[in-house]
């Protein structure tokens, strides 16, 4: 006996018949199909209130303002009265006929509220039901309770779900017209499917249009609000990169000259004992180092065009040649000096002058025309800084408007204030100036120390 073995094995995928781009448009259509109008299609999905009152409530009385947010809900009970209207005015005197159209007719449009699609289909299975309830019409497919109720359940269920949906709906409604019309229109005396169709479509493409564009601005809201958010993020780090940058400069040069007086010290002394020579190397080393790490780590935050200014970085004291530019640039200021004038660490006297110059270059950008004032408190615990200006003014017959910025001043100040663990307030005055407040900290040396003179 002779055994023949059968090849079990799947077959090369180049054997398999490929599938058409017409035969996957199609599928890929009907699932569309199903997933729209049939899977889950009695889902409870009741129509929420509008979050906030609209352009309505202005012309509403003020007790029936916070009503406004239910006015979709009016509308469509509206549309369902006149559905009813239409359905008694049509019944002929027939209350049973009037009763069953009414159902027909209203239950859809309600339904449209809580389970939208299954509202669609609950007025599919009402169109032939109220044309066999009034026989006879010599409208049909579509007899007037039916007109009004499917053409107001295919566009709030088309407001209330998808662009593609809405195409679904009318293909569906377009078939059952054109078959019905086909079949039983020669027992009639006219046709209204093509009339209905075309209104449908038109209420469609409108609510459609609208969806879109709703769509739209959402997309766009929501891209402006990311773009917002991402540009405050790249100005908070620009500004953070200014402040490294200019701390680098300050700490290196202190920290250049820690290294140069600890090499010279012992040649200023004649014979100096060997430990205090091995305690001034110990110094030098240890400033190197840590210029060196310093220059390693804040390093990377400098571009590659950037060059450590010539010139040591501005304090206080360099104040009155900032206003003297501010100034001339037209700018209208005073500046007022209170308390014990005194030396302040360099990093408290830098931030102190670049929040100063920010506030005033603030004012000249969005208050043109205005007057500012600059105060500085010396007081025991710190550096108070006040900058208020008044409102915009028109200027040599020009009128001048606020140009709009991105808010990289405020973010500026407050992210070097943040960084000397002091407080920053701004606030708009009575008179429609603008006033910066600060309070820059500065901690005494000897709180640095224990109590028996050692590091803490």
């Amino acid at each position: 006996m002779t055994y023949t073995r059968m090849n079990t094995e799947p077959r090369a995928a180049v054997d398999r018949p490929s599938r058409s781009p017409e035969f996957r448009l199609a599928m890929d259509a009907l699932k569309g199909l199903r997933a729209d109008l049939f899977d889950d299609f009695f889902t409870y999905r009741p129509l929420p209130p509008k979050d906030k009152p609209g352009r309505l409530a202005r012309v509403l009385p003020g007790p029936l303002r916070p009503l406004e947010v239910w006015t979709r809900h009016v509308l469509v009970v509206v549309a369902g009265m006149l559905a009813v209207r239409v359905s008694f005015d049509d019944s002929e005197g027939e209350l049973q006929a009037a009763l069953a159209m009414t159902f027909c007719s209203l239950g859809p449009i309600l339904m449209t509220l809580v389970r939208p699609v299954g509202a669609f289909w609950f007025s599919m299975v009402s169109i032939p039901v109220v044309a066999w309830v009034q026989d006879g019409n010599s409208d049909f497919p579509w007899l007037p309770a039916s007109f009004v109720a499917h053409l107001v359940v295919l566009t709030v269920v088309a407001a209330r779900t998808r662009p593609r949906t809405a195409a679904w709906m009318w293909v569906l409604t377009a078939a059952y017209g054109i078959g019905a019309e086909g079949l039983y229109g020669d027992r009639y005396f006219g046709s209204n499917a093509m009339p209905f169709l075309s209104v449908s479509a038109l209420s469609l493409l409108v609510v459609t249009v609208a969806l879109v564009r709703r769509a739209a601005e959402q997309e766009v809201t929501a891209q402006q609000t990311v773009t917002a958010h991402e540009r405050s993020k790249r100005t908070l780090l620009e500004e953070r990169t200014t402040i490294a940058r200019e701390l680098h400069d300050v700490v290196a040069h202190h920290m250049s000259v820690v290294a140069i007086q600890a090499e010279a010290a012992p040649y200023r002394v004649d014979n100096p004992p060997e430990e205090l020579a091995k305690a001034f190397v110990t110094i030098r080393e240890n400033a190197v180092a840590a210029l060196t790490e310093l220059r390693r780590v804040l390093g990377v935050v400098r571009a590659e065009d950037y060059e450590a200014p010539d010139a040591p970085q501005p304090t206080l004291a360099d104040l009155d040649a900032l206003l003297t530019n501010v100034r001339e640039a037209g700018l209208v200021v005073d500046k007022a000096v209170t308390g014990a004038v005194r030396e302040l660490p360099q990093g408290v006297e830098l931030s102190a002058y670049r929040i100063v110059q920010e506030a005033l270059s603030n004012t000249l950008r969005h208050a043109p025309g205005a007057s500012a004032r600059v105060e500085i408190g010396y007081v025991l615990g710190g550096l108070g800084l006040r900058v208020v200006n008044g409102p915009p003014a028109e200027v040599s017959f020009v009128k001048q408007t606020p140009t709009e910025g991105a808010g990289q001043g405020l973010t500026g100040m407050r992210e070097r204030v943040a960084m000397l663990n002091g407080a920053m307030t701004t606030v708009p005055t009575a008179d429609g100036g603008y006033e910066v407040t600060v309070f820059l900290p500065v901690v005494p040396v000897e709180s640095t120390t224990g109590e028996d003179g050692e590091g803490a």
